[in-house]
């Protein structure tokens, strides 16, 4: 996969990496919403499909928490796969160290939360269930502009990484 922006566009984020983040997001909003497929995951570098797992987990955490990530079965592609790794690759060593605490919940839970079919009211008892994860919750809402920033940085630095094409239009 391929991303083509405008020359302009990339010295903006280049001179605001804050909108790195919103950006990518807007450029992925279908997969954000509806998953990745094997396919679409075949045409991907693994960067992106890192930065991919990020947004996922940004969206999920920052609109649901742990809880909702879990619930809507993201667990598997956040906690299964080698994203953890990849953060600490890219330098962000903190946060992979809080993925891997995640995963360590994540599979001590994901039996009682993930895939299940409730109503609203069974989904909302999960957060009064599991006030352990709000920790957790609250410890990423804290550091994620951070983070995003950290990231950002990286995608801004290895441009041919994650296949971004600079247009002279």
């Amino acid at each position: 996969m391929e991303f083509l922006i405008t020359k302009q566009a990339w010295e903006i984020l280049n001179d605001r990496p804050q909108e790195v983040i919103p950006y990518f997001e807007r450029q992925l909003e279908d997969l954000l919403s509806n998953g990745m497929t094997a396919e679409e995951m075949g045409q991907c570098t693994p960067e992106q499909i890192t930065l991919t797992a990020y947004l996922m987990f940004r969206k999920e955490m920052l609109e649901g928490g742990l809880v909702q990530l879990i619930y809507n079965g993201y667990g598997p592609f956040i906690f299964l796969n080698p994203f953890a790794k990849a953060l600490r690759q890219w330098g962000l060593k903190d946060f992979s160290g809080f993925i891997y605490d995640l995963r360590r919940v994540y599979e001590a839970q994901r039996g009682e939360i993930e895939g299940r079919d409730m109503s609203d009211d069974d989904f909302m008892a999960l957060y009064e269930a599991h006030p352990e994860m709000d920790g957790y919750d609250d410890d990423f809402v804290e550091q994620e502009p951070e983070i995003s920033l950290e990231i950002a940085n990286f995608v801004l630095q290895n441009r041919d990484k994650f296949k971004i094409i600079i247009s002279l239009v």
